[in-house]
């Protein structure tokens, strides 16, 4: 039986909430108003995100700031080389006066998991969150543990190229619903910056504006929204797209259209919309597929970017019909 789409109320009560914490988050992050939607909006969609730039430009700033609006366990993990997987996960300790062994979960076991400088790391280290991304549970010792909900990692990474980095392998990238690269703010968002945090740190004021239950409600609620066939087809398009560009030696994977699907239906719902439109698939497809993607020898060569590369299979695949995309009512029971 099909799930009925969220009430008219339903829908109010998500905007409400990832209004207050766009709102909680912007007034740290300064000028960046849509790299705090598409946070949120991947917070909604239960998926995880990677925040790649250069240091010093505000990635910790916003993984944190997302973590203070919301009443909930936090994990925090400094990526380094030495860094081991049980680092991440928890270890069993023996107890002499019980002679047995307790479980000691690692930062892994929060609702927010915020990973500074994944790539820092080495691979054996990044790997230990690929069954935690994926299945929201950890294996330690041949024993598996769920994980709460909501669950998202935040990462962030410095460029590849900086001194100290191991590129992330090909499955953990898969892994991540959406990449985001903050940039340089405006010439006014930096002033603005500074006169914020001249004699104190934002961050220090900021306050939780809901809890884990009312996400894990807007979460359920995202999920029943409404996607058309047509829609649907439009998204396949786009990844098949990629898997026959011949700018690409790797194109998107079936994970990678459930997770554009599931992430524009969080942006519908932070419009207040019980259905997905084409818009919403196309504001999301450069940060939910090309961080996936691998561009071949000669793209490299050209400085022709997997990014540019999905903003061109966009702009040429066909959207759907008006007519075909919209709000026809489906079946329900």
């Amino acid at each position: 039986m099909l799930q009925a789409t969220p009430s008219s109320t339903e829908l109010e009560d998500v905007v409400a909430t990832t209004l207050r914490m766009r709102a909680g988050i912007e007034s740290v992050v300064t000028g960046r108003p849509e790299l705090v939607r598409v946070t949120v909006a991947v917070l909604l969609a239960e998926g995880h995100l990677l925040l790649e730039d250069v240091p010093g430009v505000g990635k910790t700033t916003l993984a944190k700031a997302l973590a203070k609006t919301i009443d909930c366990s936090v994990g925090r993990i400094q990526f380094t080389p030495d860094l081991l997987p049980s680092d991440l996960t928890g270890v069993n300790i023996y107890r002499s006066q019980t002679h047995e062994f307790e479980f000691r979960p690692g930062p892994v076991f929060a609702h927010i998991v915020i990973g500074d400088e994944i790539n820092r790391a080495s691979p054996k280290t990044q790997s230990a969150l690929l069954e935690c991304m994926q299945e929201a549970q950890a294996t330690v010792d041949g024993r598996t543990y769920p994980l709460p909900r909501p669950f998202l990692v935040v990462a962030t990474q410095n460029p590849v190229e900086m001194e100290g980095t191991y590129p992330l392998p090909e499955a953990q990238r898969d892994r991540f619903m959406a990449r985001l690269t903050v940039g340089y703010p405006s010439i006014e968002s930096e002033l603005d910056m500074l006169d914020l945090q001249e004699t104190s740190d934002p961050l220090d004021i900021l306050v939780p504006v809901t809890d884990a239950k009312q996400v894990k409600a807007a979460i359920d609620v995202t999920r029943r929204l409404f996607a058309s066939p047509a829609v649907k087809r439009y998204i396949v398009d786009l990844v098949t797209a990629t898997r026959e560009d011949s700018g690409l030696r790797l194109g998107a994977s079936p994970r990678a259209a459930i997770q554009l699907l599931r992430a524009a239906k969080a942006l519908a719902a932070m419009d207040g919309r019980d259905h997905v439109l084409p818009d919403d698939v196309q504001q999301l497809a450069v940060p939910v597929l090309a961080h996936r993607l691998l561009p071949s020898t000669e793209s490299r060569l050209s400085g022709r970017s997997t990014s540019d590369i999905v903003a061109d299979i966009v702009d040429r695949i066909a959207l759907p019909a008006p007519a075909a995309a919209g709000r026809a009512r489906r079946a329900v029971g």
